[in-house]
């Protein structure tokens, strides 16, 4: 194979990998995150907890490094690796980003259809300019501001398509008891405040980033090749609905020697893990909702275990002789499954939940390192309408969830192309600036 040849190959590996995670894993994650909160819509911090959980966990190998004792030098034990922020900036990241998460999951309680949720989260970007022109001093061009004038219109239409639910077939049991339009409110203004705080974590990544990760204007040019690495710094704060603008200040400190994780997967961690203790105080929260997933109807998993070993297994191991197990193209006979592992339906649904939003994040951080921010903003717009579709065609018009859905996709046409129309804007007023 030619070296031409090779490259390619990786190439379209390297781009089938990567597109993979992000429309598989979050495309999943909204559909097994839908099933899981319209089946329980008051487990929205159990699922925070887990997904911060599973986070911190899969991101810990690559901030840890082994490192001797000072008075054992040959004796070496796993301790966290230097970062590049200071704590304290991290805490305040912690608090805002744990909040803004608690908020978006706890909005499913209220009636508020995936749909809606995926568009009113898009209306970020509103939230972002207003205080960065408030707050930040920047200044946005007309095409910007038309750009972001057009996402809100879209976010308000598609609020609209659903502003009359359905109520909920169990919401007798598990939601609070309020009228549909009043349960329907109290869910957008949760996703309201969730908007507001995400608009001032942007700020905060935005001036951790510049402080703490980007080189200062006189180095930009010693330091191109890690230019990647600082748009998987942006990643992050794109993630949590942050919009990182502006070049760095003079006073920015970076680091002589790139020799850790990047900073995007120090961001990950620390953001994850300092927020795990914050759920201490809804421990109690968390057992109720514990307990409603482990009530939940069963799910038989077949097992691939001899009968006669069946008669020694525990209790949770049910009878499975109904079980087949057909190989693909006929390889060999079909195989009868003695036991079938009995798992709550509940904690099933929990587990896919959190490992597709890994696998989401991943494949979005990914993408970021690798290509353009306008690129990506493209990549996951069509994300996000794929998702809308897959919502759609599953679940709409069964219990709550059910929008007006002329009304949803005018909302939605509008959210995207302004969201496309602020990203080229800012690629076009960064080309200039580069060109000046």
């Amino acid at each position: 194979m030619s070296l031409l040849a090779h490259l390619a190959l990786s190439a379209a590996v390297d781009w089938t990998t990567t597109l993979s995670l992000i429309f598989g894993g979050c495309c999943s994650n909204a559909l097994t995150l839908e099933q899981l909160t319209r089946a329980h819509p008051r487990a929205g911090a159990l699922i925070t907890f887990a997904q911060f959980a599973f986070t911190a966990l899969v991101m810990l190998p690559t901030m840890v490094a082994l490192r001797p004792l000072p008075f054992a030098r040959k004796i070496k034990l796993p301790w966290l690796r230097r970062r590049r922020v200071p704590l304290a900036p991290y805490l305040v990241q912690v608090a805002l980003f744990s909040t803004v998460s608690r908020l978006n999951n706890a909005a499913f309680a209220y009636a508020i259809p995936m749909p809606v949720h995926i568009i009113f989260r898009s209306g970020g970007l509103g939230v972002s300019m207003l205080m960065g022109w408030a707050i930040g001093g920047k200044r946005y061009t007309a095409a910007e501001v038309f750009s972001v004038l057009l996402v809100s219109a879209g976010v308000v239409l598609t609020t609209l398509s659903a502003s009359s639910p359905k109520p909920r077939a169990n919401a007798a049991a598990s939601a609070p008891i309020l009228a549909p339009a009043g349960q329907y409110a109290t869910g957008i203004a949760l996703l309201a405040l969730a908007l507001v705080l995400g608009g001032a974590l942007g700020l905060t990544q935005d001036w951790i980033n510049a402080t703490y990760v980007r080189p200062p204007p006189a180095a930009a040019a010693a330091a191109a090749t890690r230019e990647k690495e600082d748009n998987s710094a942006h990643a992050n704060g794109h993630a949590s609905g942050a919009a990182t603008n502006g070049d760095a200040p003079a006073h920015a400190k970076p680091r002589a020697k790139e020799d850790g994780p990047a900073a995007w997967q120090e961001s990950l961690f620390y953001l994850h893990f300092l927020s795990l203790p914050t759920f201490y105080f809804a421990r109690h929260d968390l057992a109720t909702q514990a307990r409603a997933l482990a009530a939940s109807a069963p799910l038989a998993i077949p097992l691939a275990i001899p009968a006669a070993l069946s008669a020694h297994l525990p209790a949770a191991f049910a009878s499975a002789s109904d079980f087949t197990l057909y190989p693909p193209f006929g390889l060999s006979k079909p195989v009868p499954l003695a036991v079938a592992l009995s798992v709550p339906s509940g904690w099933v649904a929990l587990a896919l939940t959190t490992v597709t939003a890994v696998v989401c994040s991943a494949g979005v951080n990914r993408l970021t390192a690798r290509v353009s921010s306008l690129t990506v903003t493209l990549v996951l717009v069509v994300r996000k309408a794929l998702s809308m579709v897959l919502s759609v065609a599953f679940f709409n018009g069964a219990g709550a969830g059910a929008v007006h859905a002329p009304t949803m996709w005018a909302g939605a046409a509008l959210v995207f192309l302004g969201t496309m129309g602020y990203a080229a804007s800012r690629r076009a007023k960064a080309a200039k600036t580069k060109k000046d």
